[in-house]
């Protein structure tokens, strides 16, 4: 999926050319890559099979998950973290000089996805502190015992991964910085070997399918704008976090672009 991914993000920074040096609302066009990533990569493909065909009510279903839970989530995550990354500029010039380390001015390979150090613990901590979904529920089939209380059968339990992921008795009194050094290490490390301390895509049994995918495609994503464009805080931003289906900008997240080449880019 990653050619395809790179096509749209492509796509997207033709469009970028005339917002140079100018602001520009990145979370709606975020929205509009997501859709046009997943447009490609989930629903481009025509089998001459019938019996491998997928069937109209198939395709219905896979259009509510990957357009509604898939785009918002993407989007989501790519906001926040350009929004911090255009705050702490000194963290947005250490992922610049990964990327151009491993990837010079050409567009990324997959097999090198992996040695993005710095750019995974920035992704990480922007999940942590401002992860896509902030709840999860979930429903107890039996009694059971959850610390010191015990939970009768069939309630419903409201799981916030928001109170966790800022809980500072598991990160430190800086636990609402942004400090994507936390996650120089292993999760457990991070989280004072409270595994279960950090679950931006939910855990266990339940992790969301899309977890690879979205944040595959972020990291696609942030290489692209990395090695055309350093980008600022914009003092027009107001910081207004909404839960919405997904924690998303109430007012959008606008940033000024500054270009770091005169040519086409990255082939």
């Amino acid at each position: 999926m990653i050619p395809e991914m790179i096509v749209s993000v492509e796509l997207m920074l033709q469009s970028w050319k005339k917002y140079q040096a100018k602001e520009i609302e990145v979370s709606e066009e975020f929205r509009l890559l997501a859709t046009d990533i997943i447009s490609r990569t989930a629903f481009a493909y025509h089998d001459v099979d019938e019996n491998k065909r997928i069937l109209v009510q198939d395709l219905i279903d896979e259009c509510k998950t990957f357009y509604i839970a898939g785009q918002e989530t993407i989007n989501s995550l790519l906001s926040w973290t350009v929004l911090l990354l255009a705050i702490h500029t000194d963290w947005q010039d250490k992922a610049r000089e990964e990327v151009i380390e491993l990837f010079g001015h050409q567009n990324p390979h997959p097999n090198d996805l992996s040695k993005l150090h710095t750019i995974s613990r920035i992704i990480n901590e922007a999940l942590r502190l401002y992860p896509p979904t902030v709840a999860f529920i979930s429903r107890s089939e039996r009694e059971v015992r959850l610390g010191k209380f015990i939970l009768p059968a069939n309630i419903q339990l409201f799981i916030s991964n928001l109170v966790v992921h800022r809980d500072p008795g598991i990160w430190g009194d800086d636990a609402h910085l942004f400090k994507p050094e936390r996650f120089s290490g292993e999760v457990a490390k991070a989280t004072s070997n409270n595994v279960a301390a950090y679950f931006p895509f939910g855990i266990g049994p339940r992790t969301c399918v899309g977890f690879n995918f979205a944040t595959v495609g972020a990291k696609i994503v942030l290489i692209m704008i990395l090695q055309r464009y350093r980008f600022t805080f914009s003092p027009t931003y107001v910081h207004s976090p909404v839960i919405n289906f997904l924690l998303v900008p109430q007012h959008g997240i606008q940033v000024i672009l500054h270009s770091l080449q005169s040519d086409e880019g990255p082939s």
